[in-house]
């Protein structure tokens, strides 16, 4: 089973940019199709963005469509999201995890959900 460590997170003012990385191990990450994740606070956690395993197709949520870019380097283990524009409504912790469906965001997930990153965008 693979594991996922998200990091990049940090504070940034509105306007803004971070890049979020999600660093596996265990299995082959080529294999996992990869979202990422965000829970504001108070809020539920909700999707933000997917990629398919080669890196050939990807989906946004509407709140983040244009804004944010996530990308993927297998020979890395990695995926990453690029987030530019920030708005305060972006701070939240974000989180990577591996789905099996495309589309089933949430009733496909493998694994568990890890620590996160925080990110805090100021006014």
């Amino acid at each position: 089973q693979v594991q996922l460590v998200e990091s990049g997170g940090g504070l940034v003012q509105a306007g803004g940019s971070l890049r979020l990385s999600c660093a596996a191990s265990g299995r082959t990450f080529s294999t996992y199709r990869t979202a990422w994740f965000r829970q504001a606070p108070g809020k539920e956690r909700e999707f933000a963005a997917a990629i398919s395993r080669s890196g050939a197709a990807t989906e946004y949520a509407d709140s983040v469509k244009g804004r944010f870019t996530i990308a993927r380097d297998n020979a890395k283990n990695t995926v990453y999201l690029q987030m530019n524009s920030l708005k305060p409504e972006d701070t939240a912790v974000y989180y990577c995890r591996v789905f099996e469906r495309w589309g089933s965001w949430y009733s496909s997930l493998v694994g568990s959900w890890g620590q996160g990153t925080q990110v805090t965008v100021s006014s």
